[in-house]
């Protein structure tokens, strides 16, 4: 094998000339192709060894390429957040294209939208969207191949099958590997209609673990891998400095002191939202204007941000978490909601209530917390501007960098490397346009790296919320009306259409948002990653005030949403709902509860159900999560093992904000700045164990990185109230009397 050119972009694709199509040269980024050995030297892991390199790939279409040696690269279009997507999008591709799964290297794509598509890893979206393009393309390539293999037997296709990158001519015995027609592949007319698999011939799709994770090599050897990881010739580090509260805006400060400094190159200042400029939805960004310094070293970088003296203007209200929950306390009490759903008549069912059940539930702002810090590497001159780094919406940010830049898109190239976390944060790509700034303002290529205290105190954060719940009771313990009145920081967290709407004769959701300067946005799950623990744990209230069992009240209203639904728009299906909560009942042996502290949730979102129960015990006042079972209905499951990760990562990550997590502000200074101040999840805090469970209903895959998070808060908040006989309604729920 020859040596390939490492971290040469201008090599990413590099297309040359070549009889019969397309021939690619294959580069990947970040040495991803490089061959290993089986068994990594000291490191004690056994790793299935990667496919020899061919010299020619054969660019069957723009996901596959194929060298002459049959070994097949599969390019991942979406962005990797840590959602297993660069394995199990190329695994839909490799399915219907039949080759052997460990034959296959996986490339991630650039920025290519007339190529890829939907190039965004956001709201649990990117299988689901791409399942049957990608089905298809790999079904194309396959016809292309066995077009090509026909051609060169001389017999007709639909002699031929195909086979682990084989084509197969049975009746002559004779067969030809995917590298031998792959050239000439590449040369055929594509149809506009290919034939795909029945799910039962799957071989990848659904198989259990063991199946290779394309990143898992270099995950566990620390090898170059984040956009942290970055090096090019000649680049510089930048860092910022913000003002140091909300509200406020930089006038002066110390530029010519820092620009003295030992390694410092460069002291500018730069505004990220031109006035006048039209930006992109993910341009989210409190603070635009910024100091940019610029040195040979991160270490003196940081070293100069510590040095500047600034003098800042107030431009906008100071604000406090107190000031927060107060107004939308005041909103909720004593204003009149925009009303989003009614049905029925709700006054008049809560007048003839036998009994009426309400409560209040709270939770703070919260950061997203990335175990990778924000950072993007840029290379912008008058010419054209190059970018790579971890960002969930690349197509906006080349279109912001055009406009800050006054460069045409085709000449803003973005890559993309892997992130180490998102949850939300990556889809505003402040940095990443910051970075651009800054290496147009000093003409040189930089990677801009925040701190911690940066991207903590800079965030675009979860908004804090508050609802409030009414639930009328009839004398047999029917739930005969529903009111939630829900409130937050830049907008309500209330789905007016989900469940229990459509399971109560008389409904009624009003929604309040106040405005604030701080900024806020997507956080994993959005909106539900609260509404769905509130909910669960009143609908826990309502069930114990109705003499009920909480599986069993819930299932009541599932049924009469299936037999007879309220209203004329559900976004839930009730049947699949009230399966998993089933299944759920059945996996965690619900009906067996002795000595157990339990509690239960179920709740749709991004496509997907989920029900949990969780078991918990108290030690030494301490909480501790013994067991969760988790029944999933989200359709095929396309990577067994990437599934279970996302399920088991959203239920540690859920039960952790939930105890812990709160961002407040005094003064619109957010008084947590890193992780001595921030607490998280702790090892020895997880679940002992969980267990996951996912329905076989060979529907089309729907969502999965967020679903399982939202709920279990909910059962958090059921099984603490079983276990210590005191309800919580407040995020987190740790407190002096509940220690975390």
């Amino acid at each position: 094998m020859k040596n390939q050119p490492r971290n040469n972009r201008r090599n990413f694709l590099k297309v040359s000339a070549a009889a019969g199509g397309g021939l690619l040269l294959g580069v990947t980024w970040l040495t991803s192709c490089d061959r290993k050995p089986a068994i990594e030297a000291g490191t004690g892991f056994q790793m299935p060894p990667e496919p020899e390199l061919p010299e020619n790939w054969s660019e069957v279409n723009a996901f596959v390429k194929i060298g002459e040696n049959g070994v097949v690269t599969i390019y991942s279009p979406n962005p990797e957040i840590g959602q297993n997507v660069k394995t199990s999008m190329p695994m839909i591709v490799a399915e219907e294209l039949d080759v052997d799964w460990k034959d296959v290297i996986v490339e991630q794509a650039g920025l290519d939208t007339d190529k890829f598509s939907r190039q965004i890893a956001g709201g649990s979206q990117s299988i689901r969207q791409g399942w049957e393009g990608l089905r298809k393309t790999g079904a194309t390539a396959r016809f292309l191949l066995v077009a090509a293999a026909a051609e060169k037997l001389g017999v007709a296709a639909s002699e031929l099958r195909t086979e682990n990158g084989t084509i197969h001519h049975d009746a002559s015995g004779r067969s030809l590997g995917y590298g031998e027609v792959a050239t000439a592949a590449s040369g055929i007319e594509a149809p506009e209609e290919v034939t795909l698999k029945d799910p039962k011939d799957f071989t990848i799709i659904g198989k259990g673990k063991g199946k290779k994770n394309v990143d898992a090599r270099k995950i566990v050897t620390g090898k170059p891998l984040f956009g942290i990881d970055l090096q090019e010739p000649n680049m510089l580090v930048a860092g910022i400095v913000h003002p140091p509260a909300f509200g406020l805006e930089l006038k002066s400060f110390n530029e010519d002191e820092l620009k003295a400094m030992p390694g410092i190159r460069h002291v500018v200042r730069i505004n990220s939202k031109p006035d006048g400029a039209k930006m992109q939805w993910s341009d989210v960004n409190a603070f635009p204007n910024l100091i940019a310094i610029v040195g040979d070293k991160t270490w003196q970088v940081f070293q100069a941000k510590k040095a500047v003296r600034a003098e800042w203007e107030r431009t906008s209200p100071a604000e406090s978490s107190n000031q927060h929950r107060t107004e939308l306390a005041d909103l909720i009490n004593t204003c009149k909601g925009e009303e989003a759903r009614r049905d029925g008549d709700p006054e008049k069912a809560f007048a003839e209530a036998d009994r009426i059940v309400e409560a209040t539930f709270s939770a703070p702002f919260l950061p997203h917390n990335t175990m990778e810090p924000m950072n993007f590497y840029a290379d912008v001159n008058d010419e054209r501007a190059l970018l790579n780094g971890p960002i969930q919406t690349p197509e906006f940010l080349r279109k912001t960098i055009s406009t800050v830049t006054g460069l045409g898109e085709e000449k803003v190239d973005i890559q993309m490397t892997r992130m180490g976390g998102g949850f939300g944060r990556r889809l505003y790509g402040n940095f990443g346009v910051e970075a651009a700034l800054i290496s147009k303002a000093v003409q040189a290529p930089v990677k801009l790296v925040y701190t911690r205290e940066d991207d903590m105190t800079q965030g675009t954060y979860r908004p804090d919320y508050l609802v409030h719940y009414r639930a009328a009771l009839d004398a047999d313990g029917n739930l005969t009306a529903f009111h939630v009145k829900g409130a937050g920081t830049n907008g309500s967290p209330v789905f007016a259409n989900r469940f229990p709407a459509g399971a109560v004769d008389n409904y009624l959701v009003e929604n309040f948002s106040r405005e604030s300067n701080v900024s806020t946005g997507a956080w994993r799950a959005p909106r539900s990653n609260f509404i769905a623990g509130a909910e669960q744990a009143f609908l826990d209230e309502v069930a114990e005030a109705a003499g009920k069992d909480p599986i069993d009240f819930r299932l009541a209203l599932f049924d009469r949403a299936i037999n007879d639904p309220v209203g004329e728009k559900n976004d839930y299906d009730a049947e699949r709902y009230a399966g998993v909560l089933k299944l759920v009942r059945e996996k965690s042996d619900w009906d067996n509860t002795a000595g157990q502290h339990r509690g239960v949730a179920a709740y749709y979102c991004h496509n997907s159900y989920v029900a949990q129960v969780l078991d918990l015990s108290i030690k030494n006042d301490r909480p501790r999560v013994d067991r969760v079972v988790c029944a999933v209905d989200c359709g095929i499951v396309v990577n067994p093992e990437g599934a279970l990760n996302q399920i088991e990562g959203g239920i540690i990550d859920g039960i952790g904000h939930a105890m812990f997590g709160a961002l407040t502000f005094t003064d619109g200074k957010p008084d947590q700045e890193n992780y001595d101040t921030y607490r998280l999840i702790r090892h020895a805090e997880a679940p002992r164990s969980i267990e996951t469970h996912f329905v076989d209903n060979g529907i089309a895959p729907t969502g999965l990185g967020e679903p399982s998070l939202p709920p279990i808060s909910g059962a958090l908040a059921n099984a603490l109230y079983k276990a210590t006989g005191t309800r919580v309604y407040d995020q987190p729920f740790a407190n002096p009397t509940l220690r975390g």
